[in-house]
């Protein structure tokens, strides 16, 4: 199965960053601003895109400072069962955040405008971590018509 992969370093400690990937406020101020749930293993935290609709992520695993863990349970067909991992470590004075979105069943379109979107959420989340304002929707960057 294909998956995307990112690496992102952020001028921050780990558990900044961590506080940003967990936080329900954090969230939503790098990735949507409609962002709600509990950031607690077992629970289930929604992110709505507007008329684009949404998703909804199972918290499979967090562990402070390190690592951010979700399933996706409702959205896309594409990304049903899929996991995204954010996997923190300190190098220098920067975090290294190593993005995965794995178990694609395929490389469809949709998955490449996806890599590029996540591409984007990402240095949204650098960008507040590291200025104090991030890009989430609806102020992010749109990359096509079709999908946003």
């Amino acid at each position: 199965m294909p998956d995307i992969l990112h690496r992102v370093g952020i001028k921050s400690s780990p558990n900044e960053a961590y506080k940003a990937l967990t936080a329900i406020d954090g969230l939503a101020d790098w990735w949507t601003n409609d962002t709600h749930g509990q950031s607690k293993v077992g629970e289930v935290i929604r992110f709505r895109f507007g008329d684009n609709g949404g998703f909804d992520m199972k918290v499979l695993e967090l562990d402070p400072g390190k690592r951010v863990l979700w399933q996706v349970v409702d959205g896309p067909a594409e990304w049903i069962g899929t996991k995204i991992s954010f996997d923190l470590r300190r190098e220098d004075d920067f975090t290294v955040v190593l993005f995965k979105h794995q178990g694609w069943a395929e490389p469809v379109e949709f998955m490449h405008h996806c890599s590029t979107k996540w591409a984007t959420f990402l240095m949204s989340l650098k960008s507040l971590i590291e200025t104090g304002k991030g890009a989430p929707y609806p102020d992010d960057v749109i990359v096509d018509r079709q999908w946003r």
